[in-house]
């Protein structure tokens, strides 16, 4: 999978190569600290009058990089996937290469520091699942008409205080097989170098 990066995050992300390399890896530790606790105004400033850059312009660094770093980590792209993410960017080898071992370096506690934080979209929590066959009706004496339920667990938000609800889906096998073939498929197509040429000129 690749990310797809707007214009927007393209041009935040841009700042990166207008300060030294360590100083990336130090935006680094300020994306996590800012994932654990929040922003910090003060910080951006303390950071601009070292890079003597407005506040807005490391502001804007930061926050580019945080969303490469969370979307990678939340999709668990593969090192290929975002070395070929990146490469849309123009940046140079070595800050292609800092940025990838910034994102295996972190990408275990970002994903940690994710997991934790309320969201408004149900996650999956547990799923139960039953084959019926049918094997005979009033009119049809002989048939086998299996039927596959599943009642999906769901949970909004976090801990023991958490919504819970859950959905009911019913299908045939043949449905559920041809469902999963067809996502297969376009799994594989996702990544072809075909693909990936295309995502990368996705604007």
């Amino acid at each position: 999978m690749l990310l797809v990066l707007s214009e927007g995050h393209k041009e935040h992300l841009a700042f990166l190569t207008k300060v030294d390399t360590s100083v990336v890896a130090e935006f680094g530790r300020i994306v996590l600290q800012f994932l654990r606790k929040g922003s910090s105004p003060k910080i951006y400033e303390g950071a601009a009058r070292k890079l003597c850059v407005p506040v807005e312009m490391v502001q804007c660094g930061v926050e580019g990089l945080m969303f490469l770093m969370t979307e990678s980590s939340k999709h668990m792209i593969s090192e290929v996937d975002f070395l070929d993410s990146v490469l849309v960017l123009g940046f140079d080898d070595e800050l292609n290469q800092i940025l990838l071992q910034l994102y295996l370096q972190h990408n275990n506690q970002i994903r940690s520091i994710l997991s934790q934080l309320p969201s408004n979209l149900p996650a999956f929590h547990n799923l139960e699942w039953r084959l019926d066959v049918q094997l005979a009706s009033r009119s049809v004496h002989q048939q086998v008409i299996p039927m596959l339920t599943i009642h999906l667990h769901l949970t909004r938000g976090c801990g023991s205080h958490g919504d819970h609800s859950s959905r009911v889906l019913q299908t045939d096998p043949s449905t559920l097989l041809h469902l999963i073939s067809t996502l297969d498929v376009a799994l594989a197509t996702m990544k072809s170098s075909h693909s990936r040429r295309l995502l990368r000129n996705i604007k």
